[in-house]
C-alpha cells in the first residue's frame, strides 16, 4: 500500500474507527450507470470546494462527503459541517450495530434504490407548456436520492421524539430495501409516474 493510500485509510479509520472491520470488503454497485460517479474513496471530509468549478468535479468527492453536505439543509446544520458529521458518523454506526454488515454497502444501495431514471422537463410550444419525459442524468440520479435521504431525515425527525441520527439511520436502511415508506423511495415513484405519464 503506498504512503498516499495508507494516510487516506488513517483519516477513514480516525472519523469512522468502527469501519475498520470492513476494510477488506468489496463494495458492490450493482447499477452500472453510476459505477463512474460514485466515489467510495477514503475521504478528507473538508475539500473546500476544490471541485466546485470542474466539470463532473462532484463525482470526484466522496459520497461520505457529499452526504454529510446534503445534511446541512435547516437553520439547525446551516454551515455546521462538523455537526452534520456527527449526525452522520453516528448514523452509521447505528446501522452496524442493527444489520452487522458494510455501512457504505447501505448507503450505495440506498442511493441506488432512491436515483429516479425518469423525470419530466416542460418544453414550450408557443405559448403552451407541454411537459415530456427524459431520462436522467447519471450525476442528477445521485444528487437527488442524496437530496431526498436527507430530505426525508430531517422532515422525519421534526416534532418527533427520535433523534436525527436515528431518523437518518431509519431512511437509508428502508432505501436500502426499496421500502415504499422511505421517503426517498415514495419520491423517486411520484417522479418516475408523472414521467410515465408525459410519454
Amino acid at each position: 500500500m503506498s504512503k498516499e493510500k495508507s494516510n487516506k485509510y488513517e483519516t477513514w479509520v480516525y472519523l469512522f474507527p468502527f469501519l475498520e472491520k470492513y476494510k477488506d470488503q468489496k463494495i458492490k454497485i450493482e447499477d452500472q450507470g453510476l459505477v463512474k460517479y460514485i466515489n467510495l474513496d477514503m475521504p478528507t471530509l473538508y475539500t473546500g470546494g476544490v471541485y466546485s468549478k470542474k466539470k463532473f468535479g462532484k463525482s470526484k468527492m466522496s459520497l461520505i462527503e457529499r452526504l454529510i453536505n446534503n445534511m446541512m439543509r435547516t437553520e439547525d446544520f446551516t454551515g455546521k459541517k462538523t455537526k452534520a458529521l456527527r449526525v452522520v458518523k453516528k448514523a452509521l454506526e447505528i446501522i452496524d450495530k442493527k444489520t452487522k454488515t458494510n455501512p457504505l454497502q447501505i448507503v450505495v444501495n440506498a442511493i441506488q434504490n432512491a436515483a429516479p431514471r425518469e423525470e419530466i422537463i416542460r418544453l414550450q410550444f408557443g405559448g403552451i407548456a407541454v411537459p415530456r419525459a427524459v431520462d436522467v442524468a447519471p450525476q442528477r440520479r445521485i444528487d437527488i436520492a442524496l437530496r431526498n435521504i436527507c430530505q426525508g431525515a430531517i422532515s422525519a425527525s421534526h416534532k418527533n421524539k427520535k433523534s436525527i441520527e436515528n431518523c437518518l439511520a431509519d431512511e437509508l436502511l428502508k432505501a436500502a430495501k426499496n421500502d415504499s415508506s422511505s421517503f426517498a423511495i415514495s419520491r423517486k415513484y411520484d417522479i418516475e409516474r408523472i414521467a410515465r405519464s408525459a410519454r
